[in-house]
């Protein structure tokens, strides 16, 4: 089974798709079209930059493989987080630090563009404030708080300290040494976010073709994307397809790898329970390389989230094996029900950071959001659609981040991922 077939079985299990049912079909794409601008692939990314575009007045055909946000910005853990996947001091090295504080400060507009959006285009989305990030121990815990001293003082950024004295009042759970806690990250319904996106863009003049995978992409003063039945020319392009793309950028392909992420959602519990879980209602998650993160729902659902898999198989016995870990960490969940139990692959780059740019001068792309894309590719749309439009200020400093290839080529590659995470496994545990 491919990683796309293992995505396509995994994602019919998913709460999101249960409390987010779809109501718009959008047709596939016949015949030739034309616009200013095309987008492959119908996630946040690719979605929000159509928005932005169609805002500025500009024509947007978007193509999108499967459905609108079918892959991993409907199907995320929910968590709407400061900063990226990779530490800031990897910002630092390659932009340096005047530099590093402008991506920090976009991180926190991107979390601000989720309200905003939602807001603005009259959709409920279930947001709530409040993030708290989490050590497993003593060492972990003092990580954690060194991170925030550095984040204070380098970025003017203030996060609450929670010590081992006063944790389990924040999470009741005895796993946790101590915490940080943020408040103006937080959580949110990904699909209803995804789809209220979808609906602003084409109530923006977004022309959107589904099931219409791009077979072929020609550059050139302008670019054609053909599918299996259409075909759009455009006089520029954004790839924002990330591991969905299946060949059309082979030199952009070899720098993202699959990762498959793995989530379960109870049925409802008791009100008062739900809210002793976490009382503040935050998104919750660990500071270990291979981590879990969680959060109560608005109906009173444990969502947890973990396991990772570099592999593209589904792990074995997923529903159970997920919720023995969430019973290690809240005891008191020993006998819920696990009503859903879902995943699918996120793009990752070797160095965490996300992976801007273009190919020759009308060809943009955003990808390599590394699992911590939710409100990031909510940004990446609106600083490619500043691009476009001829301001690239910002999109450049995201663009003079350097990538490489993973090690390997396509056989190798996986299997040297796995037991990296292996290792990295035995460490969480160890130490």
């Amino acid at each position: 089974m491919s990683f796309l077939d293992s995505d396509r079985d995994l994602s019919r299990h998913s709460y999101y798709a249960a409390t987010a049912p779809r109501t718009t079909r959008h047709p596939a794409l016949q015949g030739a079209v034309t616009a200013d601008v095309a987008v492959v692939g119908g996630g946040l990314a690719g979605m929000c930059a159509a928005l932005e575009l169609a805002e500025r007045g500009f024509s947007v055909v978007l193509l999108e493989a499967q459905q609108l946000g079918w892959g991993a910005s409907g199907r995320n853990g929910g968590q709407a987080i400061h900063g990226l996947a990779c530490d800031q001091s990897e910002i630092e090295s390659q932009l340096g630090l005047d530099d590093a504080r402008r991506v920090w400060q976009m991180s926190l507009e991107a979390v601000e563009l989720l309200r905003e959006r939602s807001e603005r285009h009259g959709f409920d989305c279930e947001w709530r404030h409040g993030f708290l990030g989490v050590a497993t121990n003593a060492r972990k815990g003092r990580d954690l708080t060194e991170w925030a001293d550095r984040i204070e003082r380098l970025y003017d950024y203030p996060l609450t300290r929670v010590g081992p004295q006063e944790v389990r009042q924040w999470v009741d759970s005895p796993r946790y040494h101590s915490a940080l806690y943020d408040p103006r990250s937080g959580h949110l319904h990904p699909l209803k976010y995804s789809l209220g996106i979808a609906q602003a863009a084409v109530q923006a003049g977004v022309r959107v073709f589904e099931d219409s995978p791009v077979t072929k992409l020609t550059e050139g003063e302008t670019v054609r994307l053909d599918t299996a039945q259409g075909s759009v020319t455009a006089k520029q392009v954004l790839l924002a397809g990330n591991v969905y793309l299946q060949g059309i950028a082979p030199k952009l392909e070899a720098r993202i790898m699959p990762a498959g992420t793995y989530i379960i959602c109870t049925k409802p519990l008791d009100p008062a329970l739900a809210d002793s879980l976490v009382p503040t209602r935050s998104a919750v998650c660990d500071n270990n390389f291979v981590l879990d993160y969680f959060r109560t729902t608005n109906d009173n659902r444990m969502l947890y989230g973990g396991r990772v898999s570099y592999s593209t198989v589904t792990p074995m016995n997923l529903a159970e094996t997920m919720r023995r870990t969430m019973v290690k960490t809240f005891p008191q969940l020993a006998s819920a029900e696990v009503e859903y139990a879902w995943g699918g692959f996120v793009d990752i780059t070797m160095n965490r950071a996300p992976d801007f740019g273009r190919i020759g001068s009308n060809v943009y792309y955003v990808q390599g959001f590394s699992g911590h894309g939710l409100a990031l590719t909510g940004m990446a749309g609106k600083v490619v659609a500043e691009a476009i439009a001829g301001d690239a200020s910002r999109f450049d400093v995201f663009a003079r981040l350097k990538h490489h290839a993973f090690p390997g080529g396509p056989l190798l590659r996986t299997p040297a991922l796995v037991l990296g995470t292996a290792w990295y496994r035995l460490r969480d545990l160890l130490f």
